[in-house]
């Protein structure tokens, strides 16, 4: 089989918006090649050993996005279009585009399975999550806890500000036992982070059917399918249980649409923890949190992104 991949250069706050579109177009595969940020990557010293010496040429780059349709779409034409004004619409939503610019090339199998390889490497996510792909070597340091994973068809690997700041908040708060839910779960990195740091149960749920199939086969690749549930649909459609932490990565305006009926999936004192908002968007999801009976507990910065941990209020 052929395939077109469809090259985005874009700012790094239009990059989780951008891949949701990829994907609601049926996108087959995803991935995102970053700037390197190299003062960041010298208090890594894990990354730093691993990266390759040519990557360092892409500094202050916009972010590439690298998605993947197979030529055999006969509406392929009509997607890129609405891929090009879907890219353009998202300045409504305050975020910046950089570029935008839109570029095509076509592969074949062997070189779409290769393609985006050559960005993955081992990195730690926080002092205890490390997160490596399938494919990669590495050597398990005392306290580590490794998550392995097939990054290129589903986005949420870990590296990206938004992914790492929830696994960073639910280390932190989570307790033995707890149960957890992870609306949009994409890759499943975060149900599985949460159940290797000590949850009783995990369950992901997302829209998405090619997220959802990805997450099954890392969760299996991890041997926690005993473990977390994933399902796929709306999460007032699809979810019954309440859970001691609710943990969504996605946008800033969908997480204000969310507010009007996540509490209920929360038990009395349990954690919302919110990310994927940029930082013109704090104020207003924490006024909707409040307004909601939340209480603000921490608000972690990355970059231009920020993590709210909110507590539900009886």
């Amino acid at each position: 089989m052929n395939w077109t991949e469809v090259l985005i250069k874009v700012d790094a706050q239009a990059v989780e918006a951008v891949t949701d579109i990829l994907y609601v177009l049926g996108a087959q595969g995803v991935a995102i090649d970053e700037p390197i940020d190299i003062e960041k990557l010298k208090e890594d010293e894990l990354y730093w050993d691993y990266i390759d010496e040519k990557l360092l040429e892409k500094n202050n780059e916009e972010t590439k996005i690298m998605a993947y349709f197979s030529e055999e779409d006969i509406n392929l034409p009509e997607k890129i279009i609405t891929i090009r004004e879907k890219i353009k619409n998202l300045t409504e939503y305050g975020l910046s585009i950089g570029s935008g610019t839109v570029e095509l090339s076509n592969l074949n199998q062997e070189d779409w399975e290769s393609a985006w390889k050559q960005y993955f490497k081992p990195v730690h996510v926080t002092d205890k999550i490390v997160v490596k792909p399938e494919w990669e070597e590495y050597e398990k340091k005392e306290g580590e806890i490794i998550i392995e994973i097939d990054p290129g068809m589903a986005f949420g690997t870990g590296t990206h500000e938004t992914t790492s700041m929830c696994i960073n908040q639910i280390e932190k708060n989570l307790k033995n036992g707890d149960q957890i839910i992870d609306i949009g779960c994409g890759s499943g990195i975060l149900a599985m982070a949460a159940v290797l740091l000590g949850a009783q149960k995990a369950t992901g749920v997302d829209l998405d059917p090619v997220a959802v199939r990805v997450a099954k086969e890392n969760i299996i690749l991890n041997h926690l399918e005993e473990r977390i549930d994933i399902v796929q649909g709306n999460l007032t459609d699809v979810i019954k249980d309440k859970a001691d932490i609710v943990v969504a990565n996605i946008m800033a305006d969908i997480i204000l649409i969310l507010l009007e009926d996540v509490r209920e999936f929360i038990k009395d004192d349990g954690l919302f923890i919110s990310s994927g908002i940029i930082l013109e968007k704090r104020e207003a999801v924490e006024e909707g949190l409040l307004d909601k009976n939340f209480k603000i507990i921490e608000v972690e910065t990355k970059g231009e992104w920020c993590a709210i941990t909110a507590q539900k209020q009886k």
